[in-house]
């Protein structure tokens, strides 16, 4: 029952970006459940302060410390710690006054502080699909280690949790992880060499951040997703597979060794696998919209068009290269996107230029920590060296 739930506290790691801001409508919504303990931004200096005036956290943090005393001198008179730089969102993760950590920053910056949560055995409510990415063997064998909970956020892998509760020991035959398609669905070569970065941030159904909307637009998005997949879910990669599904009515699928199929359906809704994270075991009542079978008469399902959207087939290498790989593929991505968002390179270029690295790069079988970050660092340099930016 809902009053058996302990009021949780968060640390919102990525307030001010997407995931964040629906996070904290969630803990608007449900005072007498959820309580923001940390928030966390990069530059968004404003919104990090008004953020903090209303949900009065224990403490913030501003990523670019040219913002610092901005933010300081605006939350004076409140008591609430400010702290700033990277190594200081590390330093907040090791706080002892939160229960659960929603890692919401985008990109490979959200490992370490991750990792830090993982150590000290909190709850870790994972947005972040590039820190298993990056790092799964070392993420995952750090949390079991430290018996803490990973609960996804994603609404793909959200999905998976939830159709494996009550199922226990039973044989999961395959994953199914369902992808819209993105923008430019059914589109060849042809068009999308002439794409724009206004073109490619308005995805079909979902309201994302940018990174996240020209993932999806190049379906690189489910790429990283099924490396995730393996690492959350312990799978093998064959049994790790992605259907076009346009309606994203159905979040995902399991197949079990009988051949059953679990679905978990809604609107695409990001709040609902938020809220889920955050109250597990639980589920508790909110107002969000319904799925109305009615106004959703056709649900379908295809193939993806891996020879057009080559980033799905390049981040399926990885996945089955393993090793050091998916840390390439994924800094590569990071750089060849920022470039695509400030209009330094083309739609199809993202996909060379991740190409281009992960041929270039050395492969690292069994990679330590210390070698995933040097990974990643030689990655980014080629993929930046090949756009001369």
């Amino acid at each position: 029952m809902v009053d058996a739930i302990q009021k949780k506290r968060i640390a919102l790691f990525g307030s001010t970006g997407s995931i964040g801001t629906q996070a904290l409508e969630v803990i608007r919504a449900n005072p007498g459940l959820f309580e923001a303990e940390i928030l966390t931004a990069q530059t968004n200096a404003e919104l990090l302060i008004k953020q903090a005036l209303e949900f009065n956290p224990n403490a913030v943090v501003i990523g670019d410390e040219a913002k610092y005393n901005t933010v300081k001198d605006a939350l004076a008179v409140t008591g609430i710690k400010v702290f700033a730089g990277e190594a200081a969102l590390v330093e907040v993760a090791d706080f002892d006054s939160y229960d659960m950590m929603l890692a919401g920053i985008v990109g490979f910056a959200g490992l370490k502080p991750t990792l830090k949560a993982v150590e000290k055995g909190k709850a870790v409510g994972l947005a972040n699909k590039e820190t298993l990415v990056v790092a799964g063997d070392i993420v995952m064998r750090k949390a079991m280690e430290n018996r803490a909970p990973v609960i996804p956020v994603d609404s793909e892998h959200s999905a998976i949790f939830q159709c494996l509760v009550g199922e226990g020991r039973n044989k999961i035959e395959k994953i199914i992880l369902t992808a819209s398609g993105g923008p430019f669905f059914g589109r060849k070569p042809n068009f999308l060499v002439n794409v724009k970065r206004d073109h490619a941030l308005k995805h079909p159904n979902w309201e994302m951040g940018a990174k996240i909307s020209i993932d999806s637009a190049t379906l690189m998005n489910k790429g990283l997703e099924m490396i995730e997949a393996k690492w959350l879910f312990n799978l093998d990669p064959d049994r790790v597979q992605v259907v076009i599904h346009q309606q994203s009515i159905i979040h995902s699928m399991i197949q079990f060794e009988d051949g059953s199929i679990k679905a978990q359906m809604g609107l695409p809704d990001m709040k609902l696998p938020i809220q889920y994270a955050m109250a597990f075991p639980q589920r508790i009542k909110n107002d969000f919209p319904r799925l109305d079978f009615k106004k959703h008469p056709s649900l379908t399902f295809e193939e993806p068009d891996v020879k057009t959207f080559r980033n799905l087939a390049l981040a399926t290498d990885a996945l089955y290269k393993a090793g050091n790989m998916p840390c390439i593929l994924n800094a590569a991505n990071e750089i060849a996107v920022w470039a695509f968002l400030h209009n330094r390179i083309g739609f199809l270029d993202m996909t060379a230029v991740v190409e281009k690295t992960m041929q270039h790069t050395q492969f690292i079988e069994k990679p330590t920590l210390e070698e995933y970050f040097e990974s990643d660092g030689e990655a980014r340099n080629f993929a930046a060296s090949l756009i001369k930016m």
